[in-house]
């Protein structure tokens, strides 16, 4: 049995178009942000390597969206992620951080160029200033997605991300994705943590960004 309306089609009635009044426990995580003390701990041939690593995350607000009478605001963002003095790609990121007030549920949906796509849920009060969201291989609404040859050499069976915003303004994460890989008899953790610094304040959603000029 399921806690949803019989009335699939209908949508609220109580939508603000004001998003980045409405992110719950988001709403510290809005802006651009950098950090520049992460720490990656990944699989290679001769056991676990330590990189440390500098990030920039842009994540800005995008009009309220609904599945029929479900309601999420949310914010897209794009983290970029090089080695200390370097210019290449480390790593690159795209998704969308989605919270919805109705159940007190957060969702993190992340992609990368490595042909991977994970969807992580948990829940927390719209005021929490921590809070964790968990995906697991296999499952068929909250999942994990990878490729052939990822699920042959470095099968992902589970992601995990812990979210603290911080009373001086940061916020920080703790990654944690468990890995098959192999050849090994143990599951590799591997570790990603860093705490971001705000470089500009969010840009308000067009829907929000069109109220403010019709005011004016």
């Amino acid at each position: 049995m399921s806690d949803f309306p019989q009335d699939i089609y209908t949508e609220p009635s109580n939508v603000d178009v004001d998003t980045l009044k409405n992110l719950g426990p988001l709403r510290g995580m809005a802006g651009v942000w950098q950090g520049t003390r992460g720490l990656d701990v990944k699989p290679k041939a001769e056991g676990a390597k330590k990189q440390a690593y500098v990030e920039r995350i842009e994540l800005q607000p995008i009009d309220p969206q609904t599945n029929g009478p479900q309601l999420f605001y949310g914010l897209r963002y794009h983290t970029h992620v090089t080695k200390p003095d370097q210019v290449k790609t480390y790593h690159d990121q795209v998704g969308y951080w989605l919270w919805e007030p109705a159940t007190g549920t957060v969702i993190h949906t992340l992609t990368i160029p490595r042909a991977q796509t994970v969807m992580a849920v948990g829940k927390a009060a719209a005021d929490a200033t921590t809070f964790e969201l968990v995906a697991t291989r296999g499952q068929l609404d909250y999942g994990i997605c990878s490729t052939p040859f990822l699920e042959h050499a470095f099968k992902t069976v589970e992601f995990r991300i812990q979210v603290t915003i911080n009373l001086d303004g940061t916020w920080s994460y703790d990654e944690d994705t468990v890995m098959e890989i192999r050849g090994q008899a143990e599951p590799f953790h591997h570790r990603d943590r860093n705490t971001l610094s705000k470089l500009a304040e969010p840009t308000p959603n067009p829907l929000a960004q069109a109220l403010y000029s019709t005011a004016g």
